[in-house]
C-alpha cells in the first residue's frame, strides 16, 4: 500500500529556467507510465469495493497539461468507476443558482473518482480575470469556500486539489504548436489567447486564491508542468501516494474453450464492408 508523504512546500517559480522537454526518454517514460496506469488500476478496484469517495480538482495555466494526464489517469480505468467532468459555461438558468450548485450535482457517490478538468476555482480564476463575476460575488467565493471544502471532507470526501504551473516561454511554445497543427486547433480558444496576454493578472488572481484557499483540511499541491513528461509521472505518483488504498487479491481466470459450431455457418448477407485502404 503506498504511504503517504507530505509534499514540498515550495512552488517552482513561474518563470523556472531553459526548457527541460527532453529530460526523461520516451522508453523509460513509457516503462514508468505502464506501471502507474497499472497501480490506478489497482486503485480503482480499491474504490469499488471499499465504497471511497474522491475528488480530485485540476487547476492552473492553459496550456499547462491537465488534459494530458487526466488522459493518462483514465485511459486504463473505467468510466464507471473514475469519471471526469468538465462542465461548459453556466446556462442562463444556472447563472442564477447557487455558485456551487452545478458542481455539487457531479460528486462522487460511494465507489466513484471524480476527476474536475476545472471546477468551482473558475470564479477566482477566469470569471476574476475576465470581468464575468462582480467584485462581491468574488469576494463571497473566497470567504465561503474553505468552509465548503471543509464540510466536503467532513463528509467523508477526499479532496485533492492539484495546481500545474508551466513558465512562460513554454506556455506561448505550447500555444504557438497549437495554432500551427490542425490536430490542435479545437484546443485553442479566445480565452486561452486572452490568457496568454494576461499573464500577470492570472499570476495575481492565482496569488490571492492560494491564500484564501490552501488550507490544511484541503491544501493545494503545485506541479510542475514545464515538462509534460515528468508532469504525468509525478502527478500520478502523488496522487497515488495520497490514496490510502490496498491492493485486493486478484485470481486470474482461466479462459473457456470455444463452443463447437454445431453445423453453424454465417448467413449470405450483403454486408457494408469498410475499405481496405490499410
Amino acid at each position: 500500500m503506498p504511504g503517504k508523504r507530505k509534499a514540498k512546500k515550495n512552488a517552482p517559480p513561474e518563470t523556472a529556467g531553459a526548457d527541460e522537454r527532453e529530460r526523461i526518454g520516451k522508453k523509460e517514460y513509457e516503462k514508468e507510465l505502464f506501471r502507474l496506469q497499472a497501480e490506478l488500476v489497482a486503485l480503482q478496484r480499491w474504490i469499488h469495493k471499499s465504497g471511497a469517495r474522491i475528488v480530485v480538482i485540476f487547476e492552473g495555466r492553459d496550456a499547462a497539461g491537465k488534459g494530458g494526464i487526466i488522459k493518462r489517469i483514465t485511459e486504463r480505468t473505467s468510466p464507471r468507476i473514475i469519471r471526469t467532468v468538465a462542465l461548459p459555461a453556466p446556462s442562463d438558468r444556472q447563472k442564477t443558482q447557487l455558485f456551487a450548485q452545478r458542481y455539487i450535482t457531479e460528486l462522487p457517490a460511494a465507489g466513484e473518482m471524480v476527476l474536475f478538468d476545472r471546477s468551482w476555482y473558475n470564479r477566482p480564476g477566469i470569471e476574476r480575470v475576465m470581468g464575468f463575476c462582480s467584485e462581491n460575488d468574488y469576494q463571497r467565493f473566497l470567504k465561503s469556500c474553505p468552509f465548503m471544502e471543509h464540510s466536503l471532507v467532513d463528509s467523508g470526501i477526499q479532496l485533492i486539489k492539484y495546481w500545474f504551473e508551466v513558465n512562460q516561454e513554454e506556455q506561448t511554445r505550447r500555444f504557438v504548436d497549437r495554432i500551427n497543427d490542425p490536430r490542435k486547433i479545437w484546443k485553442l480558444s479566445p480565452m486561452d489567447l486572452e490568457s496568454h496576454r494576461r499573464w500577470y493578472d492570472y499570476s495575481r488572481a492565482k496569488d490571492a486564491m492560494f491564500a484564501a484557499t490552501d488550507t490544511p483540511i484541503a491544501p493545494w499541491y503545485v506541479v510542475n508542468s514545464d515538462n509534460k513528461r515528468t508532469a504525468r509521472l509525478n502527478c500520478i505518483s502523488h496522487l497515488l501516494s495520497l490514496i490510502p488504498y490496498k491492493r485486493l487479491p486478484y485470481e486470474k481466470p482461466k479462459l473457456p474453450k470455444r463452443q463447437k459450431a454445431h453445423g453453424y455457418k454465417p448467413p449470405r448477407h450483403p454486408y457494408n464492408l469498410v475499405p481496405e485502404r490499410f
